[in-house]
């Protein structure tokens, strides 16, 4: 879908001359922005505050070397990046990835879509993001110690429970948030929830690990519920193995559904039995393997080199948990072919224009990330909320709390695609809703 509004078409060319060589970044900008074409005919007051020619631009942005010993005494330099995007509703709330892939243009992406994926949650939190190209893969706990200190040694003059709240990430889970928080607190002195995804021993939060693919399925659920549909039945196909593939292939078997097929950036399973879920927490949570390993324990299931194929294995429902832009047209043509009726989005941006435009033009149901993932979010809003009341909460309050949160992002999604005319496209309602939230807050704080 081309934009065809004169003022947003003059900002995104602003947009690509500044960030010139950030795809993923003018991506993530174009996609919200053809979403916002009816707001900004109804709403000329935003524009004339110059809300959307501020939203484009992060509020600041932190790129700092990061230095660390390796075990053959050899030091090794990588460098780190903390996007600050927007405070508007609250401080800058948002991950930490840790993959070489990383650099200015990822973590720009991933910090504008935080902003309203943020929003929708209700919670009081703005938008950031941060990382390094750094490799965890491969490394001894003693290097990836050494370089988590490393990296808060000068990420910790940038952060406050106040001011950016980091978490966890592609790369970054339990073991570096403990790293880099027993970092903080040494140079701090002091002990204030200024990381989420923490140890549960030290200020974390229960169903923290499990919140994205639990509420990736909650959203979901919705969604199939509003148009006469469910899981119960259904056949799923998720991408992935790592915390959010893991966590909604559970929720969605316990909804009745059959999930068949994860992945990993080597590969996929394929199990038409179903995919045995201790089997493969088992490899990738305690033994750290790659996900050929299922295999060798079941005869039935088939392993294949390469992630893309995942997508002609026959579904209703698709849940693509992997990594930015893994369905590309060609993939999405083959899901609708094979009869698959939703997709949703567990990772952050995983589809392409292309094949986004293929999903809307074929009538499938529609969850993007920014809706469709905020449940991670949302429970590290929580783990906040706990942290400053020096309280802890118990499972089932913490996934009560998830469930109703995923219910209202749905319904704010539902509401905002038909208040524009939209009805159906929860991709649009997402944008527009996360948008407006943020847009009268800018408003009203005047121009900063």
């Amino acid at each position: 879908m081309a934009l065809t509004n004169e003022y947003l078409i003059g900002v995104l060319e602003t947009v690509k001359k500044r960030n010139a060589g950030e795809p993923e970044f003018i991506q993530a900008v174009t996609e919200v922005f053809e979403s916002l074409e009816p707001v900004v005919e109804r709403r000329p007051d935003l524009v004339e505050a110059g809300v959307i020619d501020r939203l484009v631009e992060p509020e600041r942005q932190i790129i700092f070397r990061v230095p660390w010993v390796d075990d053959n005494g050899k030091t090794q330099v990588n460098r780190g990046f903390r996007v600050q995007y927007n405070s508007a509703i609250g401080p800058y709330k948002g991950g930490i990835r840790l993959h070489p892939s990383v650099y200015i243009g990822i973590i720009k992406f991933l910090g504008f879509e935080q902003i309203f994926k943020n929003s929708l949650t209700t919670l009081p939190m703005g938008g950031g993001k941060g990382g390094s190209d750094f490799d965890p893969k491969g490394k001894s706990d003693g290097e990836i110690m050494r370089f988590c200190q490393s990296f808060m040694t000068e990420l910790y003059r940038h952060i406050g429970a106040d001011c950016d709240v980091p978490a966890g990430d592609i790369g970054t889970g339990a073991r570096e948030i403990g790293y880099m928080f027993g970092q903080y607190k040494r140079l701090k002195n002091e002990f204030t929830g200024v990381l989420t995804g923490k140890g549960l021993t030290f200020g974390g939060s229960l169903a923290r690990t499990e919140a994205t693919g639990f509420g990736l399925c909650y959203f979901t659920e919705e969604m199939l519920k509003a148009n006469g549909k469910s899981f119960a039945g259904k056949t799923v196909v998720i991408s992935g193995s790592g915390n959010v593939a893991i966590y909604a292939t559970q929720k969605a078997t316990e909804l009745g559904a059959k999930v068949v097929a994860l992945s990993d950036s080597n590969g996929y399973i394929y199990d038409k039995n179903g995919i045995d879920l201790a089997a493969v927490k088992q490899i990738k949570e305690v033994e750290r393997k790659r996900i050929k390993e299922y295999v060798t324990t079941h005869p039935d299931a088939v392993y294949t080199e390469g992630c893309s194929g995942i997508w002609s294995i026959p579904c209703d429902i698709a849940l693509p948990c992997a990594t930015q832009n893994e369905i590309n047209k060609e993939s999405a043509e083959l899901l609708v072919k094979n009869g698959c009726f939703a997709v949703s989005e567990g990772a952050n941006m995983p589809s392409t224009p292309e094949a986004i435009e293929v999903y809307l033009s074929n009538g499938l149901l529609y969850g993007p990330a920014k809706a469709a993932n905020a449940g991670g979010v949302a429970t590290s809003g929580l783990e906040m909320s706990q942290n400053s009341a020096r309280l802890s909460w118990t499972f089932e309050e913490v996934d009560a709390k998830l469930q109703g949160i995923m219910k209202s992002i749905f319904k704010s999604c539902d509401e905002a695609a038909k208040e524009y005319g939209l009805e159906g496209n929860y991709m649009a309602g997402a944008n527009i809703a996360g948008f407006l939230k943020v847009a009268e807050a800018m408003k009203a704080q005047g121009c900063v």
